[in-house]
């Protein structure tokens, strides 16, 4: 999305007089003296940050299977057939080929009577409502948080949020390369993106294993606002 800001100087004019001084020409970034959220699990290797991830899930109520690249199509139609099968809802994602899924996809799934649809942005709204009938969402994890258990997704036209938002259950493809300690490098990533002039996406989804809330009376109730169960499909692909 493209745009232009109108009316910036007056308007942080005003909140500067507000303030009692001068607007300010030149912001220097401060350097802290002590950034705590840098040392968590700064030294893990990447097989350290799975095994927080694992001890996560079962904090978050979410499975985890782990997999190599090549028995990921019998795990994922496993977990699809585990929770009752279509119609599935899937990111229109080049990674599903990339880590062979495109028989499964493509021809096993629909010759076993299992509904999948693919987020296409020629179908406008339609879309939505496809995932809201979905039983499964299926999408890739760009970014892994190990320290929460959460999966980074950026949107786009061929990836809408709501693929992992309404259908009742929710997959999630892991690819182990994707582990990172926690917010802190994920938000270095995008910033760097944005440092370079990269697009970034306009939404990006932080999920967390299943829906969950505990608003009332702090009980938890798990897919208030959306999936009730979610499995993480960890890849082992480095």
């Amino acid at each position: 999305m493209t745009g232009s800001i109108q009316n910036r100087d007056a308007f942080l004019g005003t909140i500067a007089t507000q303030l009692g001084r001068e607007p300010m020409k030149k912001i220097e970034k401060p350097i802290w003296k002590h950034q705590p959220q840098r040392a968590v699990l700064a030294d893990a290797s990447i097989d350290e940050l799975l095994g927080v991830l694992r001890v996560q899930c079962e904090q978050i109520h979410t499975d985890i299977v782990e997999t190599t690249k090549e028995s990921l199509p019998v795990a994922l139609d496993e977990v699809v057939k585990a929770y009752g099968g279509g119609p599935l809802s899937l990111w229109r994602d080049e990674r599903f080929g990339k880590y062979g899924l495109s028989h499964l996809v493509e021809t096993k799934w629909p010759s076993e009577q299992i509904e999948v649809n693919s987020w296409d942005p020629s179908l406008g709204e339609k879309n939505i409502e496809l995932a809201e009938q979905a039983n499964i969402g299926i999408t890739f994890s760009d970014m892994t948080l190990a320290e929460s258990g959460t999966v980074v997704l950026f949107s786009s036209a061929e990836k809408g949020r709501s693929v992992s938002l309404l259908p009742t259950h929710y997959i999630a493809l892991i690819p182990k390369s994707t582990l990172v300690p926690r917010i802190t490098q994920a938000s270095d990533m995008i910033r760097e993106k944005l440092n370079n002039g990269e697009q970034v996406p306009s939404c990006i989804n932080f999920i967390t294993g299943p829906s969950n809330s505990a608003d009332i009376e702090m009980n938890l109730v798990v897919g208030v606002h959306g999936p009730i169960k979610a499995t993480y499909i960890v890849i082992d692909d480095c």
